[in-house]
């Protein structure tokens, strides 16, 4: 169980049954939480039209014991520990994800780094990547984790721009397995 920094959230908040119709409502108007799946969002919308309280259940998966993940090329792979939050100021503003292994800072090629977040196009430009990031470091620690990866397009300056607000240095350019595309991100690091 997570403790006082996992209570303690600003901008974030725990996916629950209360917030799931405003959620809905921006995967239909086109948003997607996996910046590298757009097709996630239909993806999603069917799963909580099956069983919204399996969906919700998910997003907080400490063991990695739900489904496999589909990486953009179809293939699969199995489920890290996670969780998710959504990001909220006056209503959904978008999403922001921690991934990491048990025991180690590494993860698998394939997974790209410990925190991914997507905010809601109509709500960009007001700050909200940067509070979630800086309010995601202290759950990170929680986990065990010394320093948490983050993996951006190299021309997404917006993105850049958040991470080094949060303290993350540049460490490399580098080619993505080809289950992800095959394209050149660049990593940076926050060291906790």
């Amino acid at each position: 169980m997570l403790g006082e920094a996992t209570r303690k959230m600003g901008c974030l908040v725990r996916p629950a049954m209360e917030h799931l119709d405003v959620y809905c409502a921006a995967l239909s108007m086109g948003w997607s939480p996996d910046n590298l799946r757009p097709d996630a969002a239909q993806e999603e919308l069917a799963e909580i039209t099956k069983c919204p309280r399996t969906f919700l259940s998910r997003l907080e998966d400490l063991q990695g014991q739900g489904p496999p993940v589909i990486l953009p090329d179809g293939s699969s792979v199995p489920r890290l520990p996670s969780l998710k939050r959504w990001i909220w100021a006056n209503g959904f503003c978008g999403s922001i994800a921690l991934r990491w292994q048990s025991d180690t800072d590494d993860l698998p090629p394939t997974c790209l780094g410990h925190v991914g977040y997507a905010v809601v196009p109509w709500r960009r430009r007001e700050g909200l990547a940067n509070a979630a990031l800086k309010e995601m470091l202290p759950i990170a620690r929680e986990v065990g984790l010394q320093r948490v990866d983050l993996a951006v397009d190299p021309d997404n300056t917006a993105s850049i721009g958040v991470i080094k607000a949060a303290g993350g240095r540049y460490v490399k350019t580098f080619i993505t397995p080809e289950q992800i595309g095959g394209h050149t991100d660049a990593l940076y690091r926050i060291d906790l």
